[in-house]
């Protein structure tokens, strides 16, 4: 009924019972299918092995902008990588200038070999943004990443930046910052998402959603996030869960993912 579509599974590996528990009680939960994301070259690795031990994960390859510069793919060794049967996306990719300092050339080259790859395996990207979103909109746009698709992962930017996404045919994913009493803004925003375009996602093992808000976050908590949603935008959470499975399964058309 319900999709993750972005997690770390890798970094739940010593919660209790391990990821076969937690994606156990994903399955019980009502959740079909989970996305795990890598951030690294080790992580592009260990996801690809998880998704390759549970029928309903799948998994992206790619570098996180935070990563350090002399971690860097090759288009070409990007894409080998992705030329795995479980691999569905390239990514996260993208920038963040609130971590990383200095002259971040480096960062929007890495970035633009990801968006390269990703037209090339035609498999979307998972793009972060962070504190970048003028460089990060407008780096999409020049390199054509509509050709591939993707998903801006963990929204947290403003209508403006929203509607350039889906300009380029970009699907904008909520996590559990849009329940935080905080997120004023954003939930503004998520008033005003076209729903098929909208998914949700945990980013576990970070930002639980109310009510865990400070625990460690989990696949089966992307259903605090419908159940949010729904309230906000006055709709029934059976509704969120199946439109945005449906989203998901259309960006991802070789994703195993039931809806």
């Amino acid at each position: 009924m319900y999709i993750d579509s972005h997690c770390h599974l890798n970094l739940l590996a010593d919660e209790e019972g391990g990821i076969d528990a937690i994606v156990s009680e994903a399955e019980s939960q009502g959740i079909d299918h989970i996305l795990c994301i890598a951030i690294d070259k080790k992580s592009s690795l260990d996801v690809k092995h998880i998704a390759e031990n549970f029928p309903n994960v799948s998994a992206s390859v790619g570098i996180h902008p935070n990563v350090e510069a002399d971690e860097q793919y090759s288009v070409d060794a990007l894409i080998a990588e992705a030329n795995h049967p479980k691999v569905i996306a390239i990514g996260e990719t993208g920038l963040d200038y609130f971590r990383s300092e200095g002259e971040l050339e480096w960062q929007r080259d890495r970035f633009r070999v990801h968006i390269e790859a990703a037209k090339q395996t035609q498999k979307p990207l998972i793009i972060h943004t962070r504190e970048a979103r003028e460089d990060t909109m407008t780096i999409l746009e020049n390199e054509n990443a509509r050709d591939a698709g993707g998903i801006i992962h963990c929204f947290t930017e403003n209508w403006e930046t929203a509607q350039r996404a889906l300009d380029i045919g970009f699907y904008i994913s909520l996590s559990g910052i849009v329940t935080f009493k905080s997120a004023r803004d954003l939930q503004e925003v998520a008033k005003k998402l076209p729903l098929d375009r909208i998914l949700i996602e945990t980013d576990a093992p970070y930002l639980a959603p109310v009510p865990h808000r400070g625990k460690t976050n989990k696949p089966v908590f992307v259903k605090h996030v419908a159940e949010f949603l729904a309230e906000l935008r006055g709709d029934s959470v059976e509704n969120i869960a199946q439109v945005t499975s449906r989203n998901f399964k259309q960006l991802f058309p070789s994703a195993i993912a039931p809806v």
